[in-house]
């Protein structure tokens, strides 16, 4: 039956009756990541299965699969994994916490054998006479964060662990084969340092970290063997330079920072006290906010990921470039990425994806010249007929120029077709043209879909994110209006059927339209969005961040309060949707309750569901397929789709 429906939807436009099912797009994806053992035999993969998630080995030659660490994502979540050695995975996992009033996230180090053998167990255990007296009511929150594998040696690892200090960690070389995770102080901690870095020598050698809202970096001088402070900036005032990695010299330090109003890649030589930067790597129009690639064999850098590049990738190795080329023309029309190597870089993982469509696995040898399929990403959506992103540009009320993506119905657009403005969260992030469940799910049910990068968005140079800083619901707000307004304009779509809807920042920005842009807007849908911002700062002041939240919310109170949707309920007059998850911890869950009480004292059409469970990132599969489900059902109330 499913194959037959399957076949159908290749011959016919997508009519109510033949829609692919929720499950295709909300179901969680099968497999997250891959990464390849050291030695090439055997792929360690993230994928999930009827709503669980899980680590699992596949062996190459006896194709023997072996499921590792399985969790449901309620008590805990995995947050990333690694080849330690080739017989050795770690994983990095986070538990929801609780101190006193407070709810937070603690992560943890888990080990576990690729060949199944044994069950997965902590790399250590703290116990109450590790930690200073002072803090040994309450376990370090940060206990997974890897600053070097140590390839050298494949029983230790480098790692950054708060024992002594509450706020800043020190450094321990821990063994991970131990039983026991013994671990030997490498480098005490340092007043607001709270992150470390080593060279490709394995040294320690940087240091990064800031007091109140200025940032600043610590550097080993190998001559002097003495540490000495540079680079400090202001935070959400001046653009940063950002260290990314070491080169092979140790003398040679790769950063971002700014050039020409975009961050650019630069190399420092650090040995000079004036630290001379040398251009590698800029883009005229965008920022280039990848992290660096480097080469296994070599130990040095060979690249740097850049999401507007070709296959988001940039190579300056010859080698690599011919690599890539050999690839594309293998699998045209298509973005190919090497997601990972063997030791020896002979044997490697290719993601390749077409335009619109998510993207498959396969396992590569070079001197077998062979490639073969591993796995679909969302089986549901193969060689479905996609719609895909297309970029666009429109022009807001003060003339400024903001790109958008915009993504059509499967079926082709009709006559007054309704459309969304989604927004994305941040607000200093962005959307990209690559494949999105969330957007093809809409435009799957006949929806055009444009989802702008407003002015406050990351990528465009650091003047354009900082529109973002303390105007919240100020131009960049108006720009999705103008957004809206252009597409009405430009494409057949109702301008009385547009619905803004959101998640995160993206929420905010849903609710804050049905205050200000109701003449605009028809309806409005938010998930874990913001709806009060002095609660939300008054939330932050129990973190160590709070000096950098305030500034980027805005530090004046009285603004706050006029630029939170939750002061204007009883002026709401469009239909409005609330989600929200009961244990979300980056956004509290009190915003949209607070919000739906606001709203029913006046009596506005709202909707509220609460998510059981529910975190900010619906990693909760049948929360997941519950979002997908109540904002159809929303949309077709208030904006629905022409009968054909």
């Amino acid at each position: 039956m499913i194959f037959f429906l399957l076949l159908l939807l290749l011959f016919t436009s997508p009519a109510q009756a033949d829609l692919l099912p929720i499950e295709a797009f909300g179901s969680l994806p099968k497999v997250q990541q891959i990464k390849l053992s050291p030695n090439g035999e055997t792929v360690a993969y993230r994928g999930n299965l009827d709503g669980q998630t899980y680590i699992a080995s596949y062996n190459i030659k006896t194709q023997e699969k072996k499921y590792l660490v399985s969790t449901d994502n309620l008590k805990f979540k995995i947050s990333w994994f690694e080849w330690a050695n080739d017989e050795l995975i770690l994983i990095g996992t986070r538990y929801p916490s609780k101190f006193r009033s407070v709810k937070f996230s603690e992560t943890r180090l888990l080990k576990v054998k690729a060949s199944g053998k044994g069950s997965a167990g902590p790399v250590f255990r703290l116990k109450k006479k590790d930690l200073s007296p002072q803090f040994q009511d309450l376990d370090p929150q940060f206990q997974d964060r890897v600053i070097d594998f140590l390839p050298g040696e494949p029983n230790y690892i480098l790692m950054a662990l708060t024992l002594e200090s509450r706020l800043y960690p020190s450094v321990y070389k821990v063994n991970i084969k131990n039983k026991k995770g013994k671990r030997k102080l490498v480098k005490r901690w340092h007043p607001y340092i709270n992150g470390w870095m080593t060279d490709r020598q394995n040294r320690l050698r940087l240091g990064y970290g800031h007091m109140d809202d200025v940032g600043f970096y610590r550097i080993l001088d190998l001559k002097t063997n003495k540490w000495r402070q540079i680079w400090e900036y202001k935070i959400l005032e001046e653009p940063s330079i950002v260290p990314l990695g070491f080169a092979l010299d140790p003398n040679q330090l790769y950063v971002r920072a700014d050039h020409n109003g975009r961050a650019a890649i630069f190399l420092v030589d650090i040995s000079d006290i004036t630290l001379p930067k040398k251009l590698i790597f800029s883009d005229a129009q965008y920022d280039v906010d990848g992290g660096l690639i480097y080469s296994k064999k070599t130990n040095d850098v060979i690249g740097i990921y850049h999401g507007e590049a070709d296959g988001s990738k940039v190579f300056f190795d010859k080698k690599f470039i011919s690599f890539q080329r050999g690839l594309d023309k293998a699998i045209p029309k298509a973005y190919n990425q090497i997601s990972s190597f063997s030791a020896d870089e002979r044997k490697y993982i290719l993601y390749s994806a077409e335009n619109g469509r998510p993207g498959a696995f396969y396992y590569g040898d070079r001197d077998a010249k062979s490639l073969s399929f591993l796995i679909d990403q969302y089986p549901l959506l193969y060689d479905q007929n996609l719609s895909g992103k297309r970029q666009v540009i429109f022009k807001a009320q003060d003339g400024l120029e903001i790109e958008a993506y915009i993504t059509l119905p499967i079926g082709g657009i009709k006559k007054n077709n309704p459309a969304i403005i989604l927004p994305h969260g941040g607000p200093m992030a962005r959307d990209y043209g690559e494949f999105d469940w969330f957007s093809e799910f809409f435009s799957s049910r006949g929806y055009v879909v444009l989802q702008p990068n407003f002015r406050g968005s990351s990528g465009y140079g650091f003047e354009f994110a900082l529109e973002s800083i303390g105007d919240w619901g100020g131009a960049m707000q108006d720009d999705l209006g103008d957004a809206a307004n252009w597409l009405a304009a430009n494409y057949s779509v109702d301008k009385k059927s547009i619905c803004i809807l959101g998640a995160s920042y993206g929420g905010y920005a849903a609710m804050m339209g049905a205050v200000k842009q109701q003449h605009i807007f028809k309806c409005a849908a938010s998930f874990a969005g913001v709806s009060d911002l002095n609660l939300l700062l008054v939330k932050a002041r129990k973190f160590s961040n709070y000096d950098v939240v305030e500034k980027q919310i805005g530090s004046n109170a009285s603004k706050r309060k006029k630029r939170s949707p939750i002061n204007y309920a009883k002026d709401i007059n469009i239909p409005m949707m609330l989600i929200h998850g009961d244990k979300d911890l980056v956004v509290s869950v009190d915003q949209s309750r607070k919000m739906l009480k606001a709203l029913q004292k006046h009596n506005k059409s709202v909707e509220y569901i609460e998510l059981e469970n529910g975190n900010h990132h619906m990693s909760i599969e049948g929360n997941r397929l519950k979002v997908l489900t109540s904002f159809e059902r929303f949309l077709n109330t208030h904006i629905p789709v022409p009968k054909s």
